[in-house]
């Protein structure tokens, strides 16, 4: 049996040592100093080379903006306006008209079924035909009843009839008259009748009231119109008309500004839908209303430059002026009067191209309400310096807002 030296398995804790470590290089602190100093200086020198700046734009303005005392807001409605329906009951049989389409008074717009009025109507006629018959067959009584009358009278003048005889000439005339009376009534009802039917007839034809313009229409062909719409899914009227020669803006004006006011005074009007475009105006009507919920009165403002394509409902928006504007109006350049500044004795503004500042020189002119008007060498929307610093030069870089 092998025996194992045990002795060659004892650790030698002499021969031991701990690990060599590596010694990096120390990075002295004056590195650091020079670093932060060197990032400061960029930094000032990139903070005083651009300036960060308001900006503000070149907006186009009206020369009547001098002259507006009170602005407003509306819509454009008709003063002339009627939904067009018949008086009658009766399922529509024909429509004539769609929206936007232009009718003069007295056009047939639409037609109800009328075959039970018109026979009622031709019955009311016959009527009255046989009463007038009636009252000529009357007359032909009282006519003969004259004559005999006159024959009897010359005979029993001359003894040759008896008296009772002329009694009864005399009597026959009388029932002639009354005859003619009756039937000459009977007629006159016989002809209300046949007005009565000959309405109930029109009222099956609904027409225009005025001349106008379709701006809805209420029903269809086979809808039942009724005066009351009482009934299930019936209709009250068939068309909606209005007059677009008598549009005009309604706007509600605070009623703490009525003093500005005054019947006759001329605005301008302004529509969303034609933002390019002012039309002249005039104060029509100040309704001797106050809205107790918004403390308002309406105020109706006549459109003088009447046109087609404004419409009933736009939006609009009235300035009141002091005093009228003519008919040609074209909008101007304008400004922000804090943009502009002086540059060697000289008016200027400073737009901004391609990150810099560039001077543009400016000929001044009205003052229209919180811009200025200016002759320049600029364009609407172009981007101007607002309150432009000491530091801005021509040719000076500047960051825009945005691009913090």
């Amino acid at each position: 049996m092998n025996h194992i030296d045990l002795s060659k398995l004892k650790v030698d804790r002499q021969q031991t040592s701990a690990p060599q470590m590596v010694k990096k290089p120390k990075l002295k602190r004056w590195h650091f100093v020079v670093a932060i100093v060197a990032l400061g200086f960029i930094g000032y020198r990139f903070y005083h080379s651009v300036t960060a700046i308001q900006i503000t734009r070149v907006v186009n303005s009206w020369p009547s903006q001098q002259y507006v005392v009170l602005d407003s807001t509306g819509y454009v409605v008709a003063r002339r306006k009627a939904a067009v329906a018949s008086k009658g009951t009766g399922r529509v049989e024909w429509l004539g008209v769609t929206e936007g389409e232009y009718v003069k008074e007295g056009t047939i717009v639409a037609r109800l079924e009328n075959h039970d009025v018109a026979a009622a109507y031709k019955a009311a006629e016959a009527n009255s035909n046989v009463a007038y018959a009636g009252v000529l067959s009357a007359q032909t009584e009282l006519s003969d009843a004259d004559d005999n009358l006159r024959r009897v009278s010359f005979l029993y003048k001359k003894g040759l009839v008896a008296q009772i005889t002329m009694r009864e000439a005399n009597s026959r005339v009388s029932r002639a008259h009354y005859a003619v009376s009756s039937a000459q009534a009977t007629l006159a009802a016989a002809r209300a009748n046949q007005e009565n039917a000959k309405s109930s007839l029109d009222y099956t034809e609904i027409r225009a009231p005025f001349d106008g313009v379709v701006i809805a229409r209420s029903a269809n062909v086979g809808d039942i119109v009724t005066p009351l719409s009482s009934a299930a899914d019936a209709k009250g009227a068939v068309v909606v008309m209005a007059d677009m020669h008598s549009l005009e803006v309604d706007a509600d004006v605070s009623e703490s500004s009525l003093g500005s006011l005054r019947i006759g005074q001329p605005c301008e009007i302004a529509l969303d839908a034609f933002p390019s475009r002012r039309f002249r105006g005039e104060v029509s009507a100040i309704v001797p209303t106050v809205n107790r919920a918004s403390a308002t009165v309406t105020t109706k403002v006549r459109i003088l430059d009447a046109n087609a394509s404004i419409l009933p409902d736009m939006s609009a928006r009235v300035s009141f002026l002091s005093r009228a504007m003519p008919a040609a109006q074209k909008p101007v350049l304008a400004v922000n009067p804090e943009a502009l500044v002086k540059q060697d004795g000289h008016d200027v503004v400073y737009i901004i191209v391609n990150g810099k500042a560039k001077a543009v020189p400016v000929v001044l002119g009205a003052q229209l309400g919180e811009v200025r008007a200016i002759s320049a060498a600029l364009k609407v929307n172009d981007v101007l310096i607002l309150n432009p610093s000491n530091k801005i030069k021509d040719g000076s870089p500047v960051t825009l807002p945005e691009a913090h």
